[in-house]
């Protein structure tokens, strides 16, 4: 089918203002993206799964401006033991930046990578695979165009977690990054992402986890309000493998996060979760797509939402349970808080199950601040901003419980409880 007219002259605005990047081990599998990338056309309005979020600034030729947030509060994260990789928009910083050199893991850039590398085998496959039956365009551009990010193999367990810091230094930056991280088998790693990235970011990461092995990922997306960003997460699951992920999100005009994770060996676990709290011009998109297809396999997508002054949330969600893929236990659940009349949560939480002999379930919430809890508390001497402070941490806490370190659980509430302050009507 030839493409619309509309999609193919956005799709080649967008590609002309970028330059395929020549050699080494990727150029085959940027060259098969970018065939791909002009066959089904960047998104518009009309795809099903863009009728809640216009994509046209993030394929646009040109990144919107987006202005430099100079804050003094001390970056999340920042007090921990890690190693501490950053990007100054989409560009490595070597400066800032720690050794890459760690045990129980092996860590290269992209940028210069060897030309015999295990990321071959991986770079642009977990995306390919992705796209059906959900076309994820923004993915494949970035497999054709990023230049660089992070290719890291886990051998065994890491002693630390890998910060990897998105630092926003200019108004017109148009980051592309792509990170491929393989887990060994018996292997464990904690990933930790955070900062604003860029005006425009497009990011994507491939995760391949082996039999027995795990990834722990918590990302924060904050600070500078203009940013757009567009993100995407690719993880393929081994026998009794698991991988949990956690994404909390404040600020931002625009941020569109999809998870697409495989289970393809029994008795795996995927856990993914966020949270985000928007106020006024806020538009943040969960999108998630989960598919069993092995036996004895767990899934749950917890997703809450706090906003207000016009924010807008979405989530689209599914499970897609393949024949043969007997006892599986999916859960899913996304709720928002509405904290005026103004502000609206779009959900499309979908099912699909082919196996017999399995345990699935869907729930989606909207609603706005109990009365008789704020009533409770404001009785007690608790002012009303802090009991509706209270009460929206109280709201997204079953989304933080979905982090396996406590510690981490409680410094992303600190950060919470720091951002409702500074909202407080």
């Amino acid at each position: 089918m030839a493409l619309p007219q509309a999609k193919q002259d956005t799709t080649e605005a967008r590609l002309s203002r970028l330059s395929l990047p020549e050699g080494g081990w990727p150029e085959a599998a940027r060259r098969d993206a970018l065939t791909r990338l002009r066959a089904m056309g960047l998104p518009n309005a009309r795809d099903e799964y863009w009728k809640y979020t216009r994509p046209d600034t993030l394929t646009a030729p040109e990144a919107p401006q987006a202005a430099v947030l100079h804050a003094d509060e001390t970056p999340i994260f920042g007090a921990r033991d890690t190693l501490t990789v950053v990007f100054v928009d989409g560009e490595f910083d070597a400066k800032a930046s720690d050794d890459l050199a760690m045990s129980g893991v092996t860590i290269d850039r992209l940028a210069g990578a060897p030309d015999i590398h295990w990321a071959k085998d991986i770079y642009g496959k977990l995306e390919t695979a992705g796209q059906i039956p959900v076309a994820r365009p923004l993915a494949t551009l970035n497999t054709a165009f990023a230049t660089d990010g992070l290719l890291i193999h886990v051998t065994g367990k890491a002693e630390k977690p890998i910060h990897f810091v998105y630092r926003h230094g200019s108004e017109t930056s148009d980051a592309i990054l792509h990170h491929v991280v393989r887990v060994d088998a018996g292997a464990e790693v904690t990933i930790l992402e955070s900062g604003p990235a860029a005006a425009r970011f497009n990011k994507c990461m491939e995760v391949d986890i082996a039999d027995g092995g795990a990834l722990h990922h918590v990302r924060t997306q904050g600070r500078d309000h203009q940013r757009r960003a567009a993100t995407h997460l690719f993880a393929r699951l081994g026998t009794e493998s698991t991988f949990k992920t956690f994404t909390l999100t404040v600020n931002g005009v625009l941020t569109r996060n999809e998870v697409i994770v495989d289970l393809t060996g029994d008795d795996a676990v995927a856990h993914v979760a966020g949270a985000c709290l928007g106020d006024g011009d806020f538009h943040h998109d969960d999108t998630v797509f989960i598919t069993h297809d092995a036996v004895n396999c767990e899934s749950r997508q917890v997703f809450k939402k706090v906003l207000r002054n016009g924010a807008v949330g979405v989530f689209q969600g599914k499970i897609l349970v393949k024949p043969g893929a007997q006892k599986t236990d999916g859960y899913q659940i996304s709720q928002s808080l509405l904290l005026d009349d103004d502000s609206q949560f779009l959900a499309k939480p979908e099912l699909e199950i082919y196996a017999d002999d399995v345990a699935c379930s869907h729930g989606s919430t909207s609603g706005g601040i109990d009365d008789d809890s704020l009533f409770y508390l404001r009785a007690r001497g608790i002012p009303r901003g802090e009991a509706e402070d209270l009460m929206t941490i109280a709201f997204i806490a079953e989304a933080v419980q979905e982090v396996e370190d406590v510690s981490l659980q409680e410094e992303i509430v600190e950060r919470v409880s720091a951002w409702l302050a500074r909202h407080r009507r």
